[in-house]
Order: C-alpha cells, then sequence, then structure tokens
C-alpha cells in the first residue's frame, strides 16, 4: 500500500506552513504598530485625500466588513465600504461623456475674425452694437451681423 503522501509533497507542506506562520507574525506586528500609533494619534480626526482613501477602499472590500471589525482600523469599518461605494459610483457615472448643456461657445478665432471683418465692411453689418468696440470682446453673446450678403 502506498502512503498518502510523497516526500516532496510533504517538504511542500511544511514550507507552506513555515511561509503562513511567517506572514502571520508579520500581520500581527504591523497590527500591533497600527494600535500603538492609534493611541499617539488619540481622538483627533485623520483627514484623508481621494487617494487615501482609495486604497484603503478597495484593499477593505475584499476582506469584508466582518474581517474589518476584527482588525484596528484608523476609520470604521463603515467609512471604509461607504469610499468603496462612492469610488463604485463615481466610476460608473458618466460625467465624462455629458455635454454642457446650451450652445457651445464661439472659438476665439472665429469671434476675432468677425469683428475684424465687422471693422472692415460696416455697411454689411446689421448689429454691431452688440459687440464693444473698444473694449477687447472674449466671448459672443450673439451674432454680430444677422447676414453678411
Amino acid at each position: 500500500m502506498k502512503s498518502l503522501l510523497q516526500p516532496w509533497q510533504f517538504l511542500l507542506l511544511i514550507l507552506a506552513g513555515w511561509i503562513n506562520s511567517r506572514q502571520q507574525e508579520a500581520i500581527e506586528y504591523l497590527l500591533t504598530e497600527n494600535r500603538i500609533l492609534r493611541e499617539k494619534l488619540g481622538k483627533k480626526r485623520i483627514l484623508l485625500n481621494d487617494d487615501q482613501r482609495r486604497r484603503p477602499a478597495i484593499k477593505g472590500k475584499i476582506l469584508g466588513r466582518k474581517m474589518l471589525n476584527e482588525l484596528a482600523t484608523i476609520v470604521t469599518p463603515e467609512t471604509i465600504l461607504r469610499w468603496h461605494r462612492e469610488l463604485v459610483a463615481r466610476h460608473w457615472d458618466y460625467s465624462h461623456r455629458r455635454k454642457r448643456a446650451g450652445r457651445p461657445p464661439v472659438a476665439q478665432e472665429i469671434a476675432e475674425l468677425v469683428l475684424r471683418m465687422a471693422k472692415e465692411n460696416p455697411t454689411y453689418v446689421k448689429r454691431a452694437d452688440m459687440w464693444s468696440w473698444n473694449s477687447h470682446a472674449s466671448s459672443c453673446t450673439g451674432l454680430i451681423a444677422e447676414s453678411f450678403t
């Protein structure tokens, strides 16, 4: 009858157990270090930027609420999961596809060209009063001329 484990399988199992125990020791050290830093910080509120909120949100979602409750975190598990919900909502809101409402603005180059044409050909312009000739018009509030016929 054959043995259940081959020698190389047994060696691999021992190596995996040793690596797992080393990882567990590192996790325990980091948890202890976090607890010490939290004690030093006290009840002060920690202000984080978007990138600093994004990283624990992604990792915290993977761990789940139960595991986050067991860990000593800098914020509550509910906050971390809320950050993740907001991150997902911001990703899928399609704001980059939205267009501005109303008529698109006239390019500065076109506005300057229309002004120059109106100055050079004053007889063609029917509504030149819409522009202030003495000031620098930076945007087009309407048509300079109703028609150039």
